[in-house]
């Protein structure tokens, strides 16, 4: 026997271990909850991570021992404090399933201590694969009936976190941390996390977000409506548990609704699945012989007409029918309309996917699946589980296109948004931004050092433009746009070179920074000054793109403010108000020949061009 199966097997007979207890915080209560129990090993042993712990325990078959241990311990030791909450206990699905979970050893647990089974959420924590889902809701359904709510942790990390979901539909769904860690300035995990929570809301289930730990963070999960959160920035795991928070945590000033992202939108129609309808009045004695003769059928939708009044979903109809010992002699003969409580959600098969959700959360509707149609008519049926996916699946095909310098999209997803909001009609301006004397800063301090000052940009952007005022990308090489769709764009861009223009003297030794610039070879060779870096920006303004027909007239009319702008020294920007397209040689030319071209307004060192009309 090895020491560490030893040290394990001492540790479950004398009951080592100790409960942490991390607050689980409802925002729209501002007060906690509930409470994650998290175990501790001894503090001078090598199991006293978790993580350690509960390998080891996995290693050498002590899993379902080990959990037994955890939970009365954990239960034991939150009766002590007499807290007014929930206790979230872990718990491995494959461990739920082993039938000495059943033996109602934690409802003995709770008697003991005297807490009540409504006031504990099992919290499947998933390590391994699920194979067997029927018995995974099986033991589901044992729990609840005995008053427990569940929970599923890690959402989006999980093994089959997705399907879980929609075969146990749990009172509580724990996003994984990783989608909430910079949140703020994420537009792949904003959409991510909007997506989870208006699935969430349809389903009638509790989202919580885990591992918020700064306050941008919480004002993000705050805006985006999501009802409970858990993390640093609350409290940390604790023997002896607060049981109350600092009520100036709490956001004081609302932050405005955030505008949902257009990111390479698809309709829903490309998650439709025709499934061949039934009448309303087939009687219900029909039905079942359908279900019966067809294994696979799991949805039949009612339409007359072309026009959907229900969907009937298998095994809510099986359970209706024998509730009661005469069901089928008694409902036999009926139509199956007489199962139907309301009229099925309809969606347009143009509909976005990202629509589709948040309907869906306006809704607070139950059901799992909805109809699609054109022109008002049935074209199939399309489920929560599949909008889920495809949602997931259209944020992982954003990330392959992400800059691998900076993680911000690159120009496909930027492109089809520009396009995206031309055809709706939606108003936008476009900066096209630049660094200035870049290649000699890169020649001199090293190309790491290049790479910091792109990053550096990156920073400047995502710090002045918030996820609601518009989207972020990097195209290549250091070359960024930014799509504004707020009113403000001008000023932001204003912000973005005066916060740019503090951040560069850091990255230039002390002498570069005194002296104003660095000496460097020029293209042809030559020995030259070059000023320290600074950014110039080509803007194009909403009246301007409005005019415009694809992403290529306006990447044409930022190039073109792009280069009147690194005409001027230092951090600039020039705005092209022009409504037709025109070379760069014309409007060169009317510089040339036209020395009222524009005018030069100066804030420090930011300065604006305006062309003439």
């Amino acid at each position: 026997m090895s020491a560490l199966q030893q040290e394990l097997l001492s540790i479950l007979e004398h009951k080592k271990l100790t409960p942490h207890f991390q607050p689980i915080v409802s925002l729209k209560q501002k007060k906690i909850m509930g409470y994650e129990a998290l175990i501790r090993g001894p503090s001078n042993s090598p199991l006293h991570s978790p993580l350690n712990l509960f390998d080891i325990a996995d290693r050498y078959g002590l899993s379902s021992q080990l959990e037994f241990v955890c939970r009365e311990i954990s239960i034991q030791h939150f009766a002590e404090f007499n807290l007014d909450a929930k206790l979230f206990l872990n718990v491995s699905p494959h461990v739920l399933l082993q039938p000495e979970f059943k033996t109602g050893e934690t409802l003995r647990y709770l008697d003991q201590f005297g807490l009540n089974p409504h006031n504990v959420v099992i919290e499947l924590t998933e390590h391994k694969p699920i194979d067997d889902y029927e018995l995974m809701r099986e033991a589901v359904m044992h729990y609840r009936g005995m008053g427990f709510e569940i929970a599923l942790d890690d959402l989006g990390a999980g093994y089959s976190s997705l399907r879980l979901w929609s075969e146990l539909l749990p009172e509580y769904v724990k996003i994984d941390q990783h989608f909430i860690q910079g949140l703020q300035n994420d537009s792949i995990k904003l959409n991510f996390v909007r997506s989870i929570q208006g699935i969430a809301s349809s389903l009638n289930c509790n989202v919580i977000a885990e591992g918020i730990e700064t306050e941008a963070e919480f004002n993000i999960i705050e805006q985006l409506g999501i009802t409970h959160g858990q993390g640093y920035y609350f409290a940390r795991p604790a023997v002896i548990p607060s049981a109350e928070l600092d009520i100036e945590i709490f956001s004081q000033n609302k932050l405005p609704e955030a505008k949902p992202a257009l990111i390479n939108s698809t309709s829903v129609e490309s998650i439709s699945r025709f499934i061949a309808p039934i009448s309303a009045e087939t009687p219900i004695s029909d039905v079942m012989n359908l279900f019966q003769q067809h294994s696979e059928l799991t949805i039949l939708p009612l339409v007359d007409y072309e026009v959907a009044s229900g969907i009937i979903f298998r095994d809510i109809f099986l359970s209706k029918l024998f509730s009661s010992r005469f069901g089928m002699e008694l409902h036999g003969k009926k139509p199956i309309k007489t199962f139907i409580d309301q009229v099925p959600l309809s969606i347009d098969h143009h509909t976005p996917i990202e629509l589709v959700s948040q309907q869906l959360t306006s809704t607070m509707r139950h059901e799992q699946a909805f109809i699609i149609t054109r022109d008002n008519k049935y074209i199939g049926v399309a489920t929560i589980l599949s909008l889920l996916e495809k949602i997931t699946m259209q944020q992982i095909d954003n990330a392959k296109h992400a800059n691998p310098l900076t993680l911000l999209p690159g120009s496909v997803p930027m492109n089809e948004q520009v396009n995206q909001l031309l055809a709706s009609k939606t108003p936008f301006a476009f900066g096209y931004f630049d660094l200035d004397n870049f290649k000699p800063f890169n020649d001199i301090y090293s190309y790491s050092a290049g790479d910091d000052i792109i990053k550096a940009v990156a920073t400047a952007l995502t710090q002045c433009v918030p996820p609601e005022s518009g989207r972020i990308g990097h195209i290549g090489g250091d070359d960024f746009i930014v799509i504004f769709t707020c009113e403000d764009w001008l000023e932001l861009s204003q912000q973005i070179l005066t916060t740019f223009e503090a951040m560069v003297p850091s990255y230039y030794t002390p002498a570069d920074v005194n002296a104003g610039g660095i000496r460097a070879e020029s293209r042809t060779g030559e020995k030259c000054f070059f000023p320290m870096t600074s950014l110039s920006v080509g803007l194009v303004s909403p009246m301007t793109t409005a005019h415009c027909q694809s992403h290529v007239d306006i990447a044409d009319l930022a190039s073109e403010s792009k280069k009147m702008a690194k005409k001027i020294d230092g951090n600039s920007y020039f705005v092209n108000h022009r409504q037709s397209p025109k070379t760069l040689e014309s409007i060169q030319a009317v510089n040339d020949n036209n020395t009222d071209f524009h005018e030069q307004h100066s804030t420090g060192t930011v300065v604006k061009l305006h062309a003439i009309h």
